[in-house]
């Protein structure tokens, strides 16, 4: 299984591997170049990456729009 975003100015590319997850992302321009960076990770690394990615959203989802003063 294979998922893709596509974002503009970069893409990020989650698929499954015998060892677990391979996640790619590629930047447009990095310094006047293309990149991709790949890692592979296992299921447990994979779930604790995503969970730090889900805090880090909900962090600056929370910085973004700030509760309104009581």
């Amino acid at each position: 299984m294979t998922k893709s975003t596509d974002r503009g100015g970069w893409s990020l590319q989650a698929s499954a591997v015998p060892d677990g997850v391979r996640l790619e992302l590629a930047l447009a321009d990095l310094g006047g170049s293309p990149v991709t960076a790949a890692i592979v990770l296992d299921r447990s690394e994979a779930r604790a990456f995503a969970r730090a990615l889900l805090a880090a959203a909900g962090d600056a989802a929370e910085r973004t729009f700030p509760k309104p003063g009581t």
